[in-house]
C-alpha cells in the first residue's frame, strides 16, 4: 500500500503508516494540501471534556501509530 494514490472527493491522499494491511484499522495519509489525515475511533468532545469548532471532530489513534510513522520502536 506504500505509495498508494487515493482519491477522496477534492483531495488525494498518500498512504504513510499504519498498524495493519486491511484498511479499516488507524491510518495516516498525506494529503495533496500539504496536511494530514488519520483515520481511526471518533472521540466526541463532551466525552473529552472540551468543545470544538463546527467541522471539526477528535480522532483516537494509538501512539504506536505515530512511533511507525517516525520510526520509533
Amino acid at each position: 500500500m506504500s505509495n498508494e494514490k487515493l482519491r477522496r472527493s477534492e483531495v488525494s491522499l498518500s498512504f504513510l503508516a499504519t498498524l495493519c494491511g486491511n484498511g479499516s484499522c488507524p491510518t495516516i495519509y498525506r494529503t495533496d494540501r500539504g496536511t494530514v489525515v488519520v483515520q481511526g475511533p471518533v472521540i466526541s468532545a463532551a466525552d473529552a471534556g472540551i468543545e470544538l469548532p463546527e467541522g471539526e471532530m477528535l480522532i483516537e489513534i494509538p501512539a504506536a501509530l505515530l512511533d511507525e510513522l517516525t520510526g520509533e520502536k
